[in-house]
């Protein structure tokens, strides 16, 4: 489940680019968010 929220974000970020909205800062954000979440995912996968 975290996966696919980590993706749905991410392809909001890219949204966000490509529309060059005033919500830039907002995805930025999710993006960040989006990224933690995946790094955790690989961290507990691996056991670290």
């Amino acid at each position: 489940m975290l996966e696919t929220i980590a993706i749905i974000l991410i392809v909001l970020w890219l949204v966000g680019l490509v529309s060059s909205t005033t919500m830039g800062g907002f995805i930025h954000v999710l993006l960040v968010i989006a990224i933690i979440v995946i790094l955790v995912r690989l961290l507990r996968g691996r056991g670290l």
